[in-house]
């Protein structure tokens, strides 16, 4: 890469590759030293005159950016140390990538009800649907959304929605019923809101409160996707600038 080239180079011993003890020679290997830090970026993601606003579009890569604003796709490592949701969350997906993403990271079923589930429902123990014969396994529960995350043994018997689903104990026997809401996951509610977008609290065991905008696993997703595309980027007038003193920094 590009951008590595520019660091100092040490001599290191990677390993238990051969030393000088005992009069061996010493295997060694020149090779940039990335440990060198310098505060130039810094310095400039701090200062408005140095850069601008810029909205990442779908599907666009960062050596594409990179190339439409510099005219040189080698400065994409200039997005991730401008802005740390980059360096830290990554570049955003598409949103075809997104979609997977999320499925995979919530891949179970997700059981709603208003409820009491203090004392049953544990993870590890099995679920049985009443009317579909429908089997899953607790994987865990939020029980401040009265919400339990389960994973499907009989893959191709869905549960039903609303039916009664019993919960057996480890002889077995049969211990609880509830009759949830089911749904995907990555559909279910991972938080509520008010009109002004803060989080606030609703009491499992009621209605949500008219006012509470539930926001699912899947809108979050999207959410946070969405605000990793608005990112502080160099301005192209300074882009050569920056990077040359960024470079000599690092040679010192």
């Amino acid at each position: 890469m590009d951008y590595f080239k520019y660091f100092p180079r040490s001599i290191y011993v990677f390993g238990n590759e051969a030393d000088d003890i005992g009069g061996v020679d010493r295997t060694t290997t020149v090779f940039q030293d990335i440990s060198v830090y310098t505060d130039i970026i810094d310095q400039v993601k701090d200062n408005a005159a140095f850069y601008m606003k810029y909205y990442i579009q779908e599907g666009e890569r960062p050596d594409v950016t990179s190339q439409y604003l510099y005219g040189n796709p080698t400065y994409h490592w200039t997005f991730f140390s401008m802005n740390d949701s980059l360096k830290t969350q990554g570049w955003p997906s598409s949103n075809l990538e997104l979609e997977r993403l999320v499925k995979r990271d919530f891949p179970h079923i997700t059981m709603t009800t208003d409820e009491d589930l203090t004392n049953h429902f544990f993870p590890g123990q099995l679920v049985v649907g009443q009317n579909s014969g429908a089997r899953a396994s607790v994987v865990r529960r939020r029980l401040d959304y009265g919400q339990i995350i389960v994973k499907m043994i009989t893959t191709n018997t869905p549960f039903i929605a609303t039916e009664p689903v019993a919960s057996k104990s480890v002889d077995a026997l049969l211990t609880e019923y509830i009759r949830p809401s089911i749904t995907n996951e990555y559909d279910a509610t991972h938080h509520y809101e008010d009109g002004d977008g803060n989080f606030i609290d609703v009491d499992p065991h009621l209605p949500a409160p008219a006012f509470a905008n539930p926001v699912t696993f899947r809108d979050q997703y999207y959410r946070e996707n969405e605000e990793l595309r608005s990112i502080n980027v160099i301005k192209p007038s300074l882009i050569n600038e920056v990077v040359n003193l960024y470079r000599e920094a690092l040679a010192q």
